[in-house]
């Protein structure tokens, strides 16, 4: 049986690395911050702690078998409610998918410092910190150079083509997405409907003066700016 003084210490280091990862969900104002990271952690492992000496007198009977990891089981597969609650859809845009991660994971942790793996549980602790906040500015990096934009052009008509489009902005076939005339005026003027992709915030900046040089344009407006969200990334 477990003494008094372990089980204290295994809750107590619980409570500890839940606060941590918390502690940086609650940086970012997130719903999920450290008294529920906290909560989970120490839920987990007290749950763990249950499963592996709650049952000891029960073992002394003839005919009893029990196995420790059933229990812990289900807490893999429980959690996913509250991930679900931490997670919001706006619109046609996801949010709260790391969170969510963070509390499956923070989960895995309780359950590794119940069963006394402190070496794992404060190894985990670290490289998902290191995944939370180190990865942020690669991870802003790469969206701020992967947007997407709709520019809608007031052009004469026939004065702008898809081909003088990508050579006045610099962009590749791949990158034009749509090139639609919307609306054509008596007094000869195109509106047109043009969705980019893969372009970064600066290179958009730069469009309308661009495209304001050439021939025939006479006005141009960014009215969507949506940022790429890579697979795998939240």
């Amino acid at each position: 049986m477990l003494s008094d003084t372990e089980m204290m210490i295994r809750l107590l280091s619980a409570a500890a690395l839940g606060s941590l990862i918390g502690f940086e969900r609650e940086r970012l104002l997130w719903a999920a911050g450290i008294r529920t990271h906290m909560l989970v952690c120490v839920g987990s492992c007290l749950v763990m702690l249950v499963s592996q000496y709650g049952f000891t007198n029960i073992l002394t009977h003839d005919h009893v078998v029990l196995d420790p990891s059933r229990i812990a089981a289900q807490v893999v597969s429980g959690i996913g409610f509250l991930g679900a609650g931490a997670i919001l859809v706006r619109g046609e845009i996801v949010k709260g998918l790391t969170t969510a991660a963070s509390i499956w994971t923070v989960a895995a942790i309780g359950l590794a410092v119940g069963g006394g793996l402190y070496l794992a549980a404060g190894a985990s602790t670290v490289i998902i910190l290191l995944i939370l906040a180190g990865m942020k500015p690669l991870e802003e990096a790469y969206r701020s150079r992967n947007q997407t934009c709709m520019l809608k052009v007031g052009v004469e008509n026939n004065a702008l083509t898809p081909e003088l489009l990508r050579e006045a902005l610099t962009l590749r076939p791949s990158q034009v997405k749509r090139f639609l005339v919307e609306s054509r005026a008596p007094e000869g003027i195109d509106e047109l409907s043009i969705l980019l992709s893969k372009v970064s915030s600066q290179d958009i900046a730069t469009y309308p003066d661009k495209l304001q040089e050439l021939d025939g344009v006479r006005s141009v407006t960014v009215v969507k700016r949506v940022k790429d969200r890579p697979a795998g990334m939240t």
